[in-house]
């Protein structure tokens, strides 16, 4: 049996279990999303844009889904203990793929802010969430997407009404649990609606040492004027596989900063599709990758310049070692009529060892003839000459790397707009370098 043969007949089977514990909202586009899911199949390596992660092998075991929604036996407020220094945010948790709601911390969000699961909020604002749930996930287009809406029951809904301005983040963490190998499918609706502004924080971490596979589909609508800024961090284990995409819409004189950062995983797949809709629209996306062992971190993006007068920076870095892999794709679409498009895109590539593997495919497409544009990227090793130097001022060699490993990566962390965030991924990069951290023991953000 194909990997895609046991989840059809799967969804088959329990179709009616599925929205019997989900809600009209997310059921309606079901049928639709299952039919192109046996269309499509899942993405495999003979796809350009998937050409260096075969997502269909991790589909291939069998693994446990809670199409039930039976309760996880943990209460994440007792596990995971938050004590950032100088920073105060307001968290919660989803566990698998469910919202936690049954010990919530005393709300700090203004009036009118919607934050909480998914599947309750759509029930109570039916209206406002069929407006957005699926609109950008197109799932004609792309087979983990299909799969992710046919089989997604709960996740996330953060609404920001108006000229609203949260001045706590919110911090979400993604707790995997389970005690056979598991599949959980996520999801996440964000809505700034105009001149709302939001910052927001999410962490992924395995509690326990059996395989997890994680899909996740988030949709982020920033409005006119609107401030967003989305940090993603990935701390589980070598056993993991997760499979992300991000669809974004801006529109005009928007600003948001997406940066994602991979600390330790085991596969990760990370798609990021970002839609300049209204002029004056500006997109910061970042990303950072440290993998050894047999690791493996794929980022695919593309930035589409829709509109005139928008602007684009990104900036992806990879530390690689020992046998890991990574890959980056990312293409910059500018449309005939997006004059003065000012666009800017850079990865950046270490490999420690000869067995590293590093695979970058930067792209720019270009329909106008009045914008400024450029691209680059470098797959190197660790400077000679700055090693030298360094060792001929007594620092040991292994410190000596260490140093320039952490330079390196800096650029990336520095883009990061919470200075006491910025300064705890200073102190974890640095564990990480160190092989302080080889497991998940918690949130590492929060200890």
């Amino acid at each position: 049996m194909n990997a895609e043969q046991q989840y059809i007949d799967l969804f088959s089977q329990t179709e009616a279990m599925i929205c019997q514990h989900s809600t009209e909202v997310m059921n309606t586009p079901r049928a639709t999303a299952f039919a192109d899911f046996e269309r499509l199949g899942f993405p495999t390596c003979k796809q350009e844009k998937y050409k260096y992660t075969d997502v269909s092998k991790f589909f291939e075991p069998d693994y446990g889904l809670n199409l039930n929604r039976l309760d996880i036996p943990v209460n994440p407020y007792e596990v995971f203990k938050c004590d950032v220094p100088n920073m105060s945010t307001s968290l919660y948790f989803v566990v698998n793929d469910a919202f936690y709601n049954k010990a919530l911390p005393a709300s700090h969000l203004p009036e009118g802010v919607i934050f909480g699961s998914l599947k309750e909020m759509a029930a109570k604002h039916p209206e406002l969430v069929k407006k957005y749930y699926g609109k950008l996930a197109d799932t004609s287009k792309d087979g983990v997407t299909a799969f992710n809406t046919a089989f997604a029951q709960d996740g996330v809904l953060l609404y920001i009404p108006k000229n609203v301005a949260l001045e706590r983040p919110i911090q979400l963490v993604n707790i995997l649990r389970g005690d056979v190998n598991f599949l959980v499918n996520r999801r996440v609706l964000i809505v700034l609606e105009d001149g709302a502004q939001a910052r927001m924080l999410v962490c992924d971490h395995a509690m326990d040492a059996v395989n997890f596979l994680a899909t996740q589909v988030i949709e982020v609508f920033v409005g006119e004027n609107a401030v967003f800024d989305l940090y993603e961090l990935e701390e589980t284990h070598t056993s993991t596989v997760r499979i992300s995409n991000m669809y974004v819409k801006q529109e005009a004189n928007s600003n948001v900063l997406l940066n994602g950062m991979t600390l330790h995983n085991g596969t990760s797949r990370n798609t990021t599709e970002v839609l300049l809709a209204g002029e004056g629209a500006e997109i910061n996306l970042c990303g950072m990758a440290i993998a050894d062992k047999n690791q493996h971190v794929d980022n695919n993006t593309s930035i589409d310049h829709a509109v005139p007068n928008c602007t684009s920076n990104e900036l992806f870095k990879y530390v690689l070692d020992d046998q890991s892999v990574g890959a980056f794709a990312g293409l910059v679409l500018v449309r005939p009529d997006a004059q003065h498009t000012n666009s800017q895109q850079t990865n950046r590539n270490l490999c420690a060892t000869r067995e590293a593997r590093m695979y970058t495919q930067p792209q720019l497409e270009i329909y106008a003839d009045d914008v400024k544009c450029s691209h680059g990227a470098t797959v190197g090793q660790l400077d000679e000459n700055a090693l030298f130097y360094m060792r001929q001022r007594g620092i040991p060699a292994r410190e000596a790397r260490l140093l320039l490993m952490f330079a390196f990566v800096n650029e990336v962390i520095d883009t990061i707009r919470l200075d006491a965030l910025k300064d705890r991924l200073h102190l974890l990069v640095e564990k990480r370098f160190r092989g302080e951290l080889n497991k998940c023991q918690g949130c590492a953000i929060c200890k």
